[in-house]
């Protein structure tokens, strides 16, 4: 088999926790075969991102960090797809690969494309069927500039076919004859490791949150959409503590900084209330193996972010999203996430009902088996050994 050099770009923390799933399969399965370079674009600046953060995950810094920060997303998008293409100029890999919808997946598939080095997409043919939202234009277009297209979920693998892909297409595969596959998803992969990895490196968190196993209700609230629009954050916010009180349930928030400002800003009192609630713990941001923690102990999980909706699935929680659409279609299907978008009715009428009857839900394997990650690196290999 030949030795392949990988280019892995991400651009936000979940990115690189995403990628750190196909970085540990590498290193435990395929040493010999792969060498992995890590380019992280820097389009979030995140303090977080800070050496505790590497080690405690167990994660591989990237080699380089573009540093692009914040600025509108064509600005952003520019600065990203030169600042790749020097990089992958510099180490003429055999192929890239990509993750997700941000606009750093949307740079590196332009970037590569371009300068013809084929394009691997993780996450392939997710879509919310709204082109209004910019990830929707990032992963349509990622996808269409690929070689290799993994899908994490059945409803992701009809997507593409829908939109002209074959799964017939036999080798070699091009971007002009590409290969999709049914993996399942490598975030089961990472929540398999990183919830025995919080167990033994956060055994006391939950003691210090003063929190009770399965007796608080987690809520995440971070997309622009919520965040930004004070009007819908307050109506949000009203509901669930109203919620919280009428059940006796502790609704756990870690807030994002800019959420926060927002609510200090022009909801003072309304923050101040919220604060003082007995029912409302307000958290700052907490990291990733103390949310995988706070997910896998909760009663009932409340969000707006695709990936903790996959997470209340691993976990078996029921799930309330925040959002008039979402990715992952067969949670809605499946009955155990309900889309309530920022509707009070349908957030009181949700939450009732979930806490009413815990247990009575089931949750299928949509996401594949834990091993997606060495699947998904085995084909890659194959994509070269044939060639």
């Amino acid at each position: 088999m030949s030795h392949i050099k990988l280019v892995n770009i991400v651009g936000a923390r979940p990115q690189i926790i995403k990628a750190s799933a196909i970085s540990r399969a590498i290193r435990n399965h395929y040493a010999k075969d792969i060498t992995e370079i890590i380019v992280h674009t820097g389009q979030h600046y995140d303090k977080e991102m800070s050496e505790v953060f590497f080690d405690e995950l167990e994660i591989h810094k990237p080699h380089y960090n573009l540093g692009v920060g914040s600025a509108t997303h064509g600005r952003q998008t520019s600065m990203m797809i030169t600042g790749i293409e020097e990089v992958l100029l510099k180490e003429k890999p055999d192929c890239v690969v990509l993750y997700g919808d941000t606009n750093s997946t949307l740079a590196g598939a332009l970037a590569a494309s371009k300068l013809h080095f084929p394009v691997i997409h993780i996450e392939a043919g997710l879509r919310s069927f709204n082109k209004t939202m910019p990830e929707e234009l990032n992963r349509i277009m990622s996808d269409h500039a690929s070689t290799l297209l993994f899908a994490p979920t059945n409803a992701a693998f009809k997507n593409l076919m829908a939109e002209g892909f074959r799964p017939e297409n036999s080798p070699p595969y091009t971007i002009d004859n590409p290969k999709i596959y049914l993996t399942g998803d490598i975030m089961y992969d990472n929540t398999l490791f990183f919830a025995g990895l919080a167990e033994k490196k956060k055994a006391h968190f939950l003691e210090k949150m003063l929190l009770t196993r399965n007796n608080y209700v987690l809520a995440t609230i971070h997309r622009d959409s919520n965040t930004d629009d004070i009007v819908r954050l307050k109506e949000i916010l009203v509901t669930l503590k109203s919620l919280a009180e009428e059940k006796d349930i502790v609704l756990v928030m870690p807030l994002h900084p800019r959420t926060v400002v927002s609510l200090k800003t022009r909801l003072k009192s309304f923050y101040e209330d919220l604060n003082n609630c007995a029912h409302i713990k307000i958290l700052p941001p907490v990291s990733y193996l103390e949310m995988i923690l706070l997910e896998k102990n909760c009663r009932m999980i409340i969000t707006d972010s695709g990936g903790v909706q996959k997470e209340s699935h691993f976990f078996k929680k029921p799930c309330i999203v925040l959002r008039n659409e979402t990715e992952w279609i067969e949670l809605v299907n499946n009955g155990t996430a309900k889309l309530a978008g920022a509707d009070p009715d349908k957030i009181r009428t949700e939450f009732l009902r979930f806490t009413d009857t815990p247990s009575g839900h089931k949750y299928p394997g949509f996401y594949g088996d834990g091993k997606t990650a060495e699947f998904i690196l085995n084909e890659i290999l194959l994509m070269f050994e044939k060639e």
